[in-house]
């Protein structure tokens, strides 16, 4: 066995040109005004970065989960307009205020804190009221809207917040054809008219996610808000290159160790892989503590010694294993999980199939010993 000088490098490298001009790209389609979507950690590629580079690339406006983040874009000097909208009981609201972060709301309660803040503040809240049109996630029902939007108007007529956005979300965007897509976007569009009729008529309508930005314009009213498209990702699982995108993120680590071993060698737990001839091993230090699932032993692709090979035997939570027969290999050489397919390595889209998840749950997942690098110049400060 040959050891490698290290532990061995593990990197995400991130392309900040791609994720602006990916949402150039999505901007120059849609003809409006664009919200950019950085929650979770810009989907795993970094939250400042993300927002500066999407920002480059043209987006108006961004948006983020958690008041939290929000904050933290202020802290890094971000300045852009950011809404946050998944605000549970106790979020720091009069925080949100202070650094003009807009808030959504999505029931009476909600309301109750935000204003509570306001006027403790003694400035106006700009909120975006959200209504469930047919997800079941956040949103006020169809029966409760009324009500929600009544106490909204009368709070605005008295100079305590200002109603900026109606939204939704949908849930078979990704299916352009689905029944449903008709059905939430009449819920909306009823819910509208009850906001308008209130006197709600300056609030902005947005409800398309990246799907929707892609494939739906019916859906795309005053502004959009893709995802995971301006980190170059279909999110309808097929090649971005279609929709002009291009992945943002690479995935790659360096080998550690290597051996040869005999056929009939049993490799990781389980042994459920064992070696067909006499082979050579590669051991590559990153597993699922790193966010490489353990569902994809045996199934997931690596770019490694010039071709594509599968993951030999389980997912560790430090390493994993690759066969690569008598081709040659050492410890230090690169090994490319997933990129944009450029020189021949596997996709995000690969390794979703091959896990039987979605390469949303990848790049967000990755990172533990990880390192991440930038590339490009987008955004850059």
């Amino acid at each position: 066995m040959t050891t490698s000088p290290g532990a061995g490098r593990a990197e995400v490298v991130v392309d900040l040109d791609a994720i602006a001009a990916n949402t150039a790209v999505l901007r120059e389609r849609v003809g409006r005004p664009l919200m950019a979507v950085v929650k979770a950690d810009g989907y795993g590629h970094g939250l400042v970065p993300a927002a500066r580079a999407v920002l480059a690339g043209g987006a108006d406006c961004l948006g983020v989960a958690v008041v939290a983040e929000a904050l933290a874009l202020r802290a890094a000097g971000v300045t852009a307009p950011v809404l946050a909208w998944l605000n549970g009981p106790g979020t720091d609201v009069a925080a949100a205020l202070a650094a003009d972060v807009e808030l959504s709301v999505s029931a009476g309660w909600g309301l109750d804190e935000v204003l509570a803040a306001a006027r403790a503040a003694g400035r106006p809240a700009r909120v975006h009221l959200a209504v469930d049109t047919g997800l079941s996630r956040e949103g006020a029902t169809p029966d409760d809207w009324p009500g929600l939007v009544a106490a909204a108007a009368r709070a605005q007529a008295d100079g305590e917040l200002a109603v900026v956005g109606l939204w939704s979300h949908l849930a078979y965007a990704d299916a352009p054809t689905h029944p449903t897509i008709g059905a939430q976007v009449r819920v909306f569009e009823e819910a509208v008219a009850v906001a308008r009729d209130a006197g709600l008529t300056d609030a902005r309508r947005h409800l398309a996610n990246s799907a929707a930005t892609i494939a739906l314009p019916g859906t795309w009213f005053d502004l959009v808000r893709p995802g995971i498209a301006l980190y170059g990702l279909d999110p309808m699982g097929g090649d971005p290159r279609q929709h002009g995108l291009r992945p943002a993120m690479t995935v790659r680590a360096q080998v550690a160790h290597t051996k040869r071993v005999p056929a009939g060698a049993g490799v990781s737990y389980g042994h459920t892989y064992s070696t067909e001839r006499e082979t050579t091993l590669a051991l590559v230090p990153v597993g699922y503590a790193d966010g490489i699932p353990r569902a994809v032993g045996n199934r997931a692709p690596v770019l490694a010694a010039g071709e594509q090979r599968r993951i030999a035997g389980r997912v560790c939570m430090d390493q994993f294993v690759l066969d690569v027969g008598d081709d040659g290999i050492a410890p230090g050489d690169d090994v490319v999980l997933w990129g944009p397919g450029d020189d021949g390595e596997p996709t995000a889209q690969q390794w979703a199939d091959a896990g039987d998840t979605i390469h949303y749950e990848l790049v967000t997942r990755v990172g533990g010993r990880f390192s991440r690098r930038y590339v490009g110049s987008a955004g850059s400060v």
